[in-house]
């Protein structure tokens, strides 16, 4: 037989309030001019409520260590499609246009 686990009401309450603040901080930190600091501040400010939600909304702090597994790799597969993505967008301007098209285009853009 599975065994449940009751979580009390106060928990939740204060995880949501955890979240309301985390959410404030989130919009506090979009007025602050932190330069190139402010996606990544802001990721990790949504990566803490994202796994907040996880852990208590979706009871996988209470659950088995297979759960844990399953939730540890969902967040790899989105850490790499974080990295992936980074990638593509800091090395787009590393290269002109292509040989072949300023052949075709003599004109400039």
């Amino acid at each position: 037989m599975s065994q449940h686990h009751i979580v009390p009401l106060s928990v939740y309450f204060r995880v949501f309030a955890l979240l309301m603040l985390m959410t404030v901080a989130t919009v506090g930190v979009a007025y602050v001019d932190l330069g190139w600091g402010n996606t990544p501040v802001a990721l990790a400010i949504a990566l803490f409520k994202a796994s907040i939600v996880i852990l208590f909304f979706m009871h996988v702090r209470y659950n088995t260590p297979l759960m844990w597994l399953y939730a540890a790799a969902g967040f790899f597969w989105l850490l790499i499609l974080l990295v992936l993505t980074m990638q593509d967008y800091y090395t787009r301007g590393w290269e002109g246009a292509p040989v072949e098209f300023l052949k075709a285009n003599p004109t400039p853009f």
